[in-house]
């Protein structure tokens, strides 16, 4: 009997006094329906998948779509492969929720780069996945006559040190690409029948 007091007493303190109720409800539908809108606007489920295309959920990726589009990594390789770790379940979704609220915290407040740069925990990661798909390149004695002069020091140093422009290329913000081709462009969040008004309304 004093365990069922005491949960019962537990669980009212979370409950607001009878005057507060209706303001509280209020409340809590507001900031609900504000979250489940923020959820639909920002299109959060899509992050969770592999798809390229959710990268250009953000205008100011183009270049970097656009770029991967048009490489031969784009008939092997999804951007979260060569960009998120592949190690283990955990530590892949871990990397890949860090980095989207880092991503969404800067282009919310529009605190992006002219030109963007990966940042260190990125170029680690970047460095895993080449050496996860090409380490034959890389630890096989066998393949070097396959490959060119200076791979001597192919333990040593990141591979994008001499492959820099695998597989985007010279990029320098949206103008390096005025003519993308394949970039699949976000649908507006706005519903048909909104937009139809507001153009009445022009």
């Amino acid at each position: 009997m004093r365990f069922y007091k005491t949960v019962k007493k537990f669980i009212q303190f979370f409950f607001p006094p009878a005057k507060w109720k209706v303001p509280v409800i209020l409340m809590l539908g507001f900031f609900s329906g504000l979250f489940f809108f923020l959820f639909y606007v920002s299109k959060a489920p899509s992050y969770l998948s592999d798809d390229p295309a959710t990268c250009v959920n953000c205008h100011i990726m183009v270049p970097q779509y656009a770029t991967w589009f048009h490489s031969s990594h784009r008939e092997w390789t999804t951007c979260n492969d060569c960009h998120v770790p592949q190690d283990n379940f955990f530590r892949h979704y871990w990397f890949k929720a860090n980095d989207g609220m880092r991503h969404a915290y800067i282009f919310t407040l529009r605190k992006e780069p002219p030109v963007i740069f990966i940042h260190q925990a990125g170029r680690d990661v970047v460095q895993e996945n080449c050496i996860r798909c090409h380490s034959d390149l890389l630890f096989n004695d066998k393949m070097e006559r396959y490959t060119m002069a200076g791979h001597e020091y192919r333990r040593e140093k990141r591979c994008v040190d001499c492959h820099r422009e695998v597989p985007h290329g010279t990029v320098y913000g949206i103008s390096s690409v005025p003519h993308a081709r394949g970039v699949p462009l976000p649908e507006s969040p706005i519903p048909q029948w909104l937009s139809n008004v507001m153009k009445k309304e022009n």
